[in-house]
């Protein structure tokens, strides 16, 4: 993926399509031509605003601020941290969201437009335009064009398999019959076929559900008969847009699969010991080449801070637009936050890792190829620029902790009395939340409001601002669906 590379040319040729056309180019070498506008642009640096007290107003960036978004919130991979900031955004700047009539648009189905709530197809009588489509979703981009413009910002973010699977499989393990059967992720991952089957209730949270959350075709090997994850190609695919300019742009298709030392940090990192044949390469090549023609920008949950800059400056946000608290947390676990690395761990653990990272091959495939997509980015932008935005964002941050939150931190969901600020309990491990501090102003008690409200209560709260009820009732939030 281009680092600065907003033009998605390719967004009306889904996977599927690409994918009738594979055998024709595995004869000639593998040759892609990838179709993109040749319009780049640097975007201007954050102005950073200082402390909470300090700071009268915020920050006015010297360009246009980004406020038609589509954001692909991935599971367990640190999205509901984004999803604050996006519902934040919006409301604060009365912009108006996409929303689910519940709180998923049909997941694990592929996304439909007919499922935004007061969306009207074209022709069928004026709605106001949606600036935002932020919900979990299975990824579809034809149907996700007949909700928002095709000049959005398109984003997303992954984690590193080993880590989505421990998390993974604690709040799923009451869903996934694979991780039902299994009694601990090591078990899992030591024999998975013992307990997987394709296309088994809930099974698509026990492999590659990053691939699966981007919508994307298994290879032949991973289909089933039942519960296909890859649905039939459409036999009149959408045309590329006129106007498009051509980039060539050749990828090697057994890049991935072979030991290759991955820019993080400074470091090296070895790709993943999955093995795959020259076709699968292929296919995984394929796919990724698309995502890197439809997503101007996909963070990494291993470098959170760094991806929230980066967004900021894509966007052309102030640094306090991305600040924010960490949301559906388990106790002991967290999202993201630390880099890809072993050292630190026993041999088993290391091994668990590398196990996690085999099993969930296509998701290893992409988060090695959004990593290293990641640090170019960094390196564009300038490291030390960057580690000088990382550290006011999280002085801002722990700020912010200090005078909205008791204890300035998370807390075990037994000490949140206040059900608006309760997260959904779901899964084997307690999801923190946060408890305000007593005593501050009107003006910061709507501000920290917003910082603490979990997803789900905030997704009503933006409900009920769009579609006002007819009779005021409260908001019920006592049994919500799995996030």
């Amino acid at each position: 993926m281009g680092p600065l590379s907003p033009t998605r040319t390719m967004r009306l040729w889904g996977p599927r399509s690409l994918g009738v056309a594979l055998g024709v180019f595995m004869t000639i070498g593998f040759a892609l031509q990838l179709w993109g506008g040749p319009f780049q642009r640097r975007l201007p640096g954050l102005q950073l605003r200082q402390s909470w007290a300090s700071t009268p107003g915020p920050a006015v960036p010297s360009c246009p601020p980004r406020q038609r978004l589509v954001f692909l919130k991935t599971h367990k991979s640190g999205s509901s941290s984004v999803l604050s900031l996006l519902h934040r955004y919006g409301d604060r700047h009365g912009l108006r969201f996409a929303l689910p009539a519940r709180y998923q648009f049909g997941y694990p189905k592929l996304f439909q437009a007919s499922w935004v709530k007061g969306y009207r197809p074209q022709g069928g009588g004026t709605q106001s335009p949606f600036h935002i489509l932020c919900h979990h979703m299975r990824f579809n981009l034809k149907e996700v064009l007949q909700v928002m413009p095709s000049d959005s910002f398109f984003f997303s973010i992954v984690r590193d398999p080993a880590a989505l699977a421990r998390s993974a499989f604690s709040y799923y393990k009451s869903t996934s019959s694979a991780f039902r059967k299994s009694p601990s992720l090591a078990a899992f991952l030591d024999n998975p076929r013992a307990f997987y089957q394709p296309g088994a209730r809930g099974d698509h949270y026990a492999r590659n559900l990053l691939w699966f959350d981007f919508g994307l075709p298994f290879p032949p090997e991973m289909r089933t008969k039942r519960g296909n994850p890859h649905p039939p190609r459409d036999p009149n695919p959408p045309q590329l847009p006129s106007g498009v300019g051509l980039r060539a742009h050749t990828l090697d298709p057994n890049a991935l699969f072979h030991p290759v030392p991955t820019v993080a940090d400074g470091h090296s990192q070895t790709s993943s010991s999955a093995s795959l044949d020259l076709r699968s390469s292929s296919f995984i090549q394929w796919n990724l080449a698309w995502l890197d023609s439809v997503f101007d920008l996909v963070l990494v949950a291993e470098y959170f801070d760094e991806s929230l800059v980066l967004l900021a400056d894509a966007l052309c946000w102030s640094l306090d637009d991305v600040v924010g608290f960490m949301h559906n947390a388990q106790a002991g676990g967290g999202q993201g936050g630390s880099a890809v690395g072993d050292g630190g761990l026993t041999a088993e653990d290391r091994q668990l890792s590398a196990r996690a990272r085999a099993w969930n091959n296509l998701d290893w495939a992409l988060y090695v190829h959004f990593n290293r997509s990641l640090w170019a980015r960094i390196k564009q932008y300038g490291q030390s620029r960057l580690d000088s935005a990382v550290a006011e964002l999280r002085a801002r941050r722990e700020a912010l902790a200090k005078h909205c939150l008791v204890g300035g931190e998370a807390l075990d969901p037994k000490y949140i009395t206040d059900r608006r600020f309760r997260p959904f309990q779901f899964g084997s491990g307690k999801v923190l939340g946060y408890v305000l501090q007593s005593g501050l102003s009107l003006q910061d008690q709507e501000e920290c409001e917003r910082l603490a409200t979990p997803e789900l209560q905030y997704k009503d709260k933006l409900d009920a601002k769009q579609f006002p009820p007819t009779v005021s009732v409260p908001l019920k939030t006592s049994r919500l669906p799995s996030p």
